[in-house]
């Protein structure tokens, strides 16, 4: 993987960037589509090969409970297994583990993370080394190192205790990542504790062999204020060669607030799940379709946008939404 930087804007630390990968050439900043499962709901591989996303994310855990790691290795990977030609980059269950973890789901020690699947009540253990082996199995253009991710809101011991294995768990996920030519990310945490993020992103980034750095644990309880500042203070501290990745923040004011401030890569399940109860993005903010004015509206669901969906359909036309959106 290369990542060339092409310019800074003036009067603000968004950057303008290629990031090259054995699959595609990406321009940044750049929204990856969420394909968890191996497909980007709301679309059809015909849809999302027109809109021309040249990445998309996909789920290492979700992947891992089915179809399974067998699977993927006899399939060569998801790019055939969903017949997908372009890059992929993969979650390594982190945020699953958090999820989970709510409940009476996961068990987590330094070890790893047991897990209690979703699907069956089967147990799954999610470790650096097995995170890090299925996606290779799935043959990510980038992957990422098991994290532990934690409430924003959680007090600063339960936040340093989970900073600290994150960083143990990430020295294990380069170890395990072995001579694989995948790209690999590092996950800064330390929730919304200033001095953490600072700490957090001073270790990785001493940490020779990461191809890039994500910021984790952010849009799970804090404010809109809280996450912007501490993107910007923790985007500050991370190699300016490198790309910078936001995980799971994706409406649109949020992206440019990110891209500002000087992030290069985002990621969010919201469009394509707001796009499923009839909830669009547009260049005139959010439309909700539902709406009983929209019941004999004609003109295009958004007249600035040059996707089929928008320049073909009406707004009444409720099983179409704005295929942008997931772009």
């Amino acid at each position: 993987m290369d990542f060339s930087l092409h310019g800074t804007g003036a009067g603000s630390r968004a950057r303008r960037g290629t990031l090259t990968t054995a699959h595609a050439t990406i321009e940044t900043p750049v929204f990856m589509p969420v394909g968890t499962r191996g497909s980007v709901r709301t679309q059809t591989l015909v849809d999302l090969a027109a809109l021309d996303p040249q990445i998309i994310l996909a789920n290492t855990y979700h992947l891992a409970v089915r179809p399974g790691r067998e699977a993927m290795e006899r399939f060569g990977g998801l790019h055939r297994w969903m017949k997908w030609p372009r890059a992929l980059l993969t979650d390594s269950g982190g945020f699953q583990i958090f999820s989970l973890g709510k409940g009476d789901g996961v068990r987590i020690d330094d070890a790893g993370a047991a897990v209690t699947s979703h699907t069956d009540g089967t147990k799954l253990v999610l470790t650096p080394e097995s995170s890090i082996a299925m996606q290779r199995a799935i043959g990510s253009d980038i992957m990422m190192v098991l994290d532990q991710c934690i409430d924003s809101t959680s007090p600063r011991a339960h936040t340093r205790a989970a900073m600290e294995l994150t960083h143990r768990w990430a020295r294990r996920s380069l170890a395990a990542r072995g001579d694989s030519p995948n790209a690999l990310f590092a996950i800064v945490q330390g929730a919304c504790f200033p001095e953490l993020r600072r700490e957090s992103a001073d270790t990785l980034a001493a940490i020779d062999g990461f191809d890039g750095y994500a910021i984790g644990g952010l849009a799970v309880g804090e404010t809109k204020a809280e996450r912007e500042d501490i993107a910007e203070l923790t985007a500050e501290r991370l190699p300016a060669h490198k790309p910078r990745y936001l995980m799971g923040v994706g409406t649109p004011i949020d992206l440019l607030e990110a891209v500002h401030r000087g992030l290069d890569m985002f990621d969010c399940v919201l469009p394509t799940a707001w796009a499923q109860q009839g909830i669009a993005f547009t260049s005139r903010g959010r439309v909700i379709l539902a709406r009983g004015v929209y019941k004999y509206a004609e003109e295009p669901l958004d007249p600035a946008c040059p996707c089929p969906a928008c320049t073909t359909y009406p707004r009444s036309y409720r099983s179409t939404t704005c295929a942008s959106i997931s772009s």
